[in-house]
């Protein structure tokens, strides 16, 4: 199977290269022709299977027997149908990257500028609040199980907690495929807003799509209004909101998170609201994360409260530019592979052998990724000589 998200994460890392390997670039546009196929047909749904062309049958998702979704799906093209609005954001950033990379604008055709309005119906709907002015509930997406499987019932007809309101756009589930507590998730909302600037100028330099071009712009501007307006309090992010009020102040280490804020491109990492941010996050005051005499981090509910994530260590490389925390993340990496020298999952504080996924491709790439940004921004950290380098360069 296809997560829209994690193909985005893996071929992050081969980006620099696309100008300069002609057969590469030709593989990341037709993931991105394919992914425009999936996302015109199923904009809710998360993960594919392979497309008629590779021959490969599709696959039998054994954790989803007892779900009921909708919009209803062909399981002989969806996989798994879990709406995450990263999803959609990982598409858009893949798109984007390889055309900042190549400047080949012709993966933009019709099966695209459909997906692109796909894309668009899910922000305008899942913007809206749960209910109307007259108390008419509104849904256009529902997720649930009947809790006597792996798919947990889900509250309110499969549509999960209300939400009011704010500008946002609203999620079901999050980056790690677990349910959302409240609708509107800080990182992918702040990701959105990035993702949509960069698909303004993409659009504007190409010379096209002028009408989406100006709609991006607007959605950048609500959502990163209500983001500042309704999820920070006393300087620090909220991870989940509802626009009622109600806000839960933790991280998990799926990518978007609030501490890869700076990854993503949402603000620098010495702005004030993050700093304040990330030293909560790597604190007692964060439900997830935890420490152990040879690792610690953020990790999430999708596996256990005392399994710090990888993924997290090095978004926290990218949230710094203090040297000593980032040597002291790096050695924990580096000392925390079980002898592989590939990135788990998750690992458990209390036993350096127990750990998920010997090797997690999402993570190992964010990893390779982290090593080309160290190589450019603090080459003295991992060469012998302070000198900064880019792929391609001799």
């Amino acid at each position: 199977a296809q997560w829209l998200r994690d193909t985005g994460n893996q071929l992050a890392v081969y980006i620099p290269l696309l100008r300069s390997d002609p057969e590469l670039a030709t593989l990341v546009k037709a993931v991105i022709n394919n992914e425009a196929r999936y996302v015109t047909q199923y904009p809710y749904c998360d993960a594919f299977q392979p497309p008629p062309e590779s021959g490969i049958p599709p696959a039998f998702n054994g954790n989803e027997v007892g779900a009921r979704v909708f919009p209803p799906y062909n399981a002989s093209i969806v996989y798994d149908c879990k709406y995450e609005i990263d999803s959609l954001c990982a598409f858009l950033k893949l798109s984007r990257s390889y055309y900042n990379a190549t400047k080949d604008a012709s993966f933009i055709n019709e099966a695209w500028r459909t997906a692109i309005d796909q894309i668009f119906l899910v922000i305008n709907q899942q913007s809206q609040a749960s209910f109307d002015e007259n108390y008419n509930f509104i849904s256009y997406y529902r997720y649930t199980g009947s809790g006597d499987s792996g798919v947990p019932f889900v509250n309110n007809n499969g549509t999960g907690e209300p939400k009011a309101y704010t500008g946002m756009v609203g999620t079901h589930h999050r980056p790690s495929d677990d349910l959302s507590v409240f609708a509107f998730l800080t990182p992918a909302n702040a990701m959105l807003s990035v993702e949509l600037t960069y698909l303004a100028q993409m659009l504007d330099e190409v010379g096209t799509l002028r009408n989406v071009s100006q709609q991006a712009k607007e959605w950048t501007t609500k959502i990163q209004n209500a983001i500042w307006d309704t999820t920070v309090v006393n300087n620090i992010f909220a991870y989940e909101t509802n626009g009622f009020g109600s806000r839960y102040v933790m991280d998990d280490a799926n990518v978007p998170s609030l501490l890869a804020l700076p990854y993503l491109g949402f603000l620098d990492r010495d702005h004030p609201t993050y700093v304040a941010t990330r030293a909560l996050l790597l604190s007692h005051a964060n439900p997830y994360y935890s420490v152990g005499p040879t690792w610690r981090g953020i990790g999430g509910p999708h596996v256990d409260a005392w399994n710090p994530w990888h993924m997290a260590q090095i978004s926290s490389i990218y949230g710094t530019d203090n040297d000593q925390e980032i040597q002291e993340s790096l050695n924990l990496l580096l000392n925390n592979t079980s002898g592989l020298g590939l990135m788990h999952e998750s690992l458990s504080i209390y036993n350096s052998s127990s750990y998920t996924r010997s090797w997690f491709a999402w993570a190992n790439s964010y990893f390779a990724e982290m090593v080309l940004d160290l190589a450019d921004r603090k080459p003295g950290l991992i060469f012998k000589e302070n000198k900064s380098y880019h792929p391609g360069q001799s």
